[in-house]
C-alpha cells in the first residue's frame, strides 16, 4: 500500500511543480536576462554554403537573404542543401567560446526566412536531417553543451517569412500591416497579389495553412524536444494577424520560464523586451521597457566569404559598456561557414572581449544603468546594495592631468579603487560632484574601470 501511495503521489507532485512554474511573474522570468547583459547570436543555415555568392556574383544585403535577393527558384535553392555538410561543427567549442567571451546566453537561428530548419522536424522535409548529407540535428548537441557549461539557450524562429514552405510570407512590409483588424482570408488574398513571391511553388497554399502545418508544429517541436529553452526570438511579422500570433503564443506554456522578444506581431504582442537592430539607442530614445541591441561583428548576419570588415575589440567592448549603462543587453552575432566553423575574425574578437570581461565582468553583470549625467570621458554602471550604491566608471578617454571629473556624484565615498588590481584612489569634492585622482597612464586602453563605493542611493 505504501508503494501504491508513493506512485499515486508522483503525478500530484508533478502537477504542483508545473503550476508553480506557470505562476512565474514576468520579473522572475526576466531576472537572469537582466543580469546577463551579454549574449551570442548565431546566424547559420544552408545559405552558409553560398557564402554570399550566387552564380559567381556577390549578392547584396545579409548573406542569409541570398535566396530572396537573388530571386533563386525554390527547386534550385533546395539543391544547395545537398552541399551543406558541416563536418567541422563542434557544439562544445562554440559554447566554450561564448562562455569565455563572457556571454551568458546563445540564440541560434532554428529556421530563418529561407525556410530551412536546423533541426529534425516532421513539418517539413527541408531540414538539416532530411535534406543534407550531414543528416544530423545540430540543435541537440548545442542544447547539451549549453546545459553542460551553464549557458542559456534560445531559438530564433522566422514565424511569418518562409520562402520554401508554401504559404509563408515573402515581403518585408505590405499595406496589410496598417490594417486595424484584418481577417485571415483578407490577408491571404492580399498576400497572393502583393507578396513578393518570385516562384509559383511558393504560393500553392495559403498563409493560414502554412501557420497551421509548418509554423505551429515546428515551434511546438522546438519547445518540446530540446530541454530548457530560455528565449524564443521571433523575426519579421510580415502579414501576421492576431489569430496567427495567438496560435504561436499559445505554445509558450510548454516552457513556463521562457521569454520572448517584440517581433511576433505588432502592436498587440509586445513580448518581454524590445530589439533595436544594428544600433544603440540614445538615452532620449529609451523608455522603461527592457531592450536588447542585436548587432553584427562585420556587415552581415549569415556567413559571407568576402566580408572582412570586422569591428575592433575596442568598438565591441565599448558597445557592450554603452548598452549596459542604459539598462540594455548586447546580442552579438556570429555567422559560421558551411563547414560549421566560426570565421577567424569572430574568434579573434571573442578572445579580445573575453580578456576584458575576465577582469571587468563585475562592472557589467547584474548592473543597472547610470544614475549620473552624460559623462564626456566614458560611461557608468551601478549596483545597489541596501542603502549603499557601487558605481563602475568606465573610462574611455583617460584624463591627461590625472584628475577624473565625475559630475553629479555628491554622495559620501567610502572607497574608490581600480577594478583591475584593487589599487586605492583618492577623491575630493568639487563644485558639481567629485574629482578622482588617477594614474598618469590608463591601465586599459579600451576602458579602465574605477569602482566607487558610496553611501546612499543616487
Amino acid at each position: 500500500m505504501k508503494k501504491l501511495a508513493y506512485f499515486l503521489l508522483i503525478p500530484l507532485l508533478l502537477v504542483q511543480a508545473t503550476m508553480a512554474q506557470t505562476s512565474l511573474s514576468r520579473d522572475q522570468r526576466m531576472k537572469w536576462w537582466r543580469e546577463a547583459r551579454f549574449g551570442m547570436f548565431i546566424h547559420w543555415g544552408d545559405y552558409s554554403v553560398l557564402g554570399g555568392m550566387y552564380k559567381g556574383q556577390q549578392v547584396g544585403r545579409g548573406a542569409e537573404w541570398i535566396m530572396n535577393r537573388g530571386k533563386i527558384p525554390l527547386a534550385e535553392y533546395q539543391q544547395y542543401a545537398k552541399q551543406f555538410n558541416p563536418v567541422k561543427y563542434n557544439a562544445e567549442e562554440w559554447v566554450k567560446m561564448a562562455r569565455d567571451a563572457g556571454m551568458k546566453y546563445i540564440v541560434i537561428t532554428a529556421k530563418h526566412h529561407d525556410g530551412f530548419a536546423m533541426f529534425k522536424t516532421n513539418a517539413s522535409k527541408f531540414n538539416i536531417v532530411d535534406a543534407t548529407p550531414y543528416g544530423k540535428d545540430v540543435l541537440k548537441p548545442l542544447a547539451a553543451a549549453c546545459k553542460k557549461y551553464g549557458v542559456r539557450l534560445g531559438f530564433y524562429y522566422s514565424q511569418a517569412q518562409d520562402w520554401n514552405n508554401p504559404g509563408g510570407a515573402a515581403a518585408r512590409k505590405v499595406a496589410s500591416e496598417g490594417w486595424a483588424n484584418p481577417d485571415s482570408a483578407k490577408i491571404d488574398a492580399y498576400t497572393q497579389e502583393h507578396s513578393g513571391h518570385w516562384d509559383p511553388a511558393q504560393t500553392t497554399q495559403s498563409m493560414a495553412e502554412y501557420i497551421d502545418k509548418v509554423a505551429v508544429p515546428q515551434v511546438r517541436e522546438l519547445l518540446t524536444n530540446y530541454g530548457d529553452v530560455a528565449v524564443l526570438w521571433w523575426d519579421t511579422p510580415t502579414n501576421m494577424t492576431d489569430d496567427y500570433a495567438t496560435k504561436l503564443q499559445d505554445l509558450l506554456p510548454l516552457q513556463p520560464a521562457i521569454i520572448t522578444n517584440d517581433r511576433l506581431k505588432r502592436p498587440n504582442f509586445p513580448g518581454d523586451y524590445k530589439t533595436p537592430e544594428q544600433k544603440i539607442p540614445t538615452q532620449s530614445e529609451l523608455d522603461d521597457r527592457d531592450w536588447e541591441t542585436c548587432m553584427t561583428m562585420n556587415g552581415t548576419w549569415g556567413y559571407k566569404s568576402y566580408d572582412h570588415k570586422w569591428k575592433s575589440v575596442e568598438t565591441l567592448v565599448r558597445n557592450l559598456i554603452d548598452i549596459a549603462s542604459k539598462n540594455g543587453n548586447y546580442l552579438l552575432n556570429i555567422g559560421p561557414d558551411g563547414l560549421g566553423q566560426f570565421p577567424q575574425g569572430s574568434i579573434d574578437a571573442l578572445k579580445g572581449i573575453g580578456q576584458w570581461m575576465k577582469v571587468n565582468g563585475e562592472a557589467i553583470y547584474a548592473t543597472n544603468g547610470s544614475p549620473l549625467p552624460a559623462l564626456p570621458w566614458g560611461r557608468c554602471t551601478k549596483k545597489t546594495n541596501g542603502s549603499n550604491t557601487t558605481l563602475y566608471l568606465h573610462v574611455f578617454n583617460w584624463p591627461t592631468d590625472g584628475k577624473l571629473q565625475v559630475p553629479g556624484l555628491k554622495n559620501k565615498i567610502s572607497k574608490a579603487t581600480l577594478l583591475a588590481d584593487g589599487k586605492s584612489l583618492s577623491t575630493t569634492e568639487s563644485a558639481d560632484g567629485t574629482v578622482i585622482s588617477v594614474p598618469a597612464n590608463a591601465p586599459d586602453a579600451i576602458a579602465t574601470v574605477i569602482k566607487v563605493e558610496t553611501s546612499g542611493t543616487l
